[in-house]
């Protein structure tokens, strides 16, 4: 054999011996993942502590009979009629229209969140010459068991909501909602200027009774000086509408009607 055609054979060989070192290599093992056992642990999950509900303030007791102070007369010898829980866009106007048409006026007991929310009704009733009494907040019937400060800002917000609507106008009196009077929050209503007004007639036309239950209620506890409950919100008011229109002009016939004072 030449000796060029044995250096080609050997050079063969070498070629053949280090080919076969490559490609017989496992593609599984050069491709391997990392180990199961090097991958990171996972982080632990972390409960999130349970949140404690703040406990809510005690009440102060109901007192067992109203506080002394509060107005439950008219002070004059005509009969003051009261209108609680609204202004309500539905009951509202058909009110303050009967009392338009009697040419008399009334006390409208303003709930704040319903002042907020129609204020243009505010602004009527003190326009067509009514009188604004502060009725709290949302209604709250145990506004007067509360702390001082949670009353105080109570009626604070009522008056800003009242005021917010009707600028200029007076708020002369407060009423508790259901009546639950305490003595602390007759000062406290005093020292903001705002006189306690009660009832002395509540034909309960809360409750959604007949028109003609309403007015014999009115009718059979009416005086001179009564300070007569009834409601333009709150619910449906149609039978104490209906009921108005007989009683605004009979009241008015027999006994006149007064702001209170």
């Amino acid at each position: 054999m030449r000796p060029r055609a044995l250096s080609a054979l050997a050079l063969g060989l070498v070629l053949l011996v280090t080919g076969c070192g490559e490609a017989g290599k496992s593609p599984d093992k050069a491709a391997a993942p990392p180990s199961a056992s090097a991958a990171p642990a996972p982080s632990p999950v972390t409960k999130p502590s349970p949140t404690r509900t703040p406990a809510k303030p005690k009440l102060r007791p109901l007192p067992k009979k109203l506080p002394a102070g509060l107005h439950r007369a008219s002070g004059s010898n005509g009969v003051a009629l009261t209108f609680d829980d609204g202004p309500d866009p539905r009951f509202t106007p058909q009110i303050l229209a009967q009392l338009r048409a009697a040419r008399v006026q009334a006390t409208f007991c303003v709930v704040g969140k319903q002042a907020k929310r129609y204020p243009e009704l505010v602004a009527r009733i003190v326009r067509e010459g009514h009188q604004l009494c502060n009725h709290s907040w949302h209604h709250d019937v145990n506004l007067g068991r509360r702390s001082a400060a949670e009353i105080r800002s109570d009626l604070q917000r009522t008056n800003e909501a009242i005021h917010a609507a009707a600028p200029k106008a007076p708020i002369t009196w407060f009423r508790q909602p259901g009546g639950r009077w305490t003595a602390e929050e007759v000062t406290i209503a005093r020292q903001m200027g705002l006189r306690p007004l009660h009832w002395s007639v509540d034909p309960q036309d809360w409750d959604h009774p007949p028109a003609k239950t309403i007015i014999k209620r009115v009718e059979g506890a009416t005086r001179h000086g009564s300070v007569v409950l009834m409601h333009d919100a709150g619910g449906d008011r149609a039978q104490t509408m209906a009921a108005c229109r007989h009683l605004i002009p009979d009241i008015k016939r027999r006994y006149g009607i007064a702001l209170p004072r």
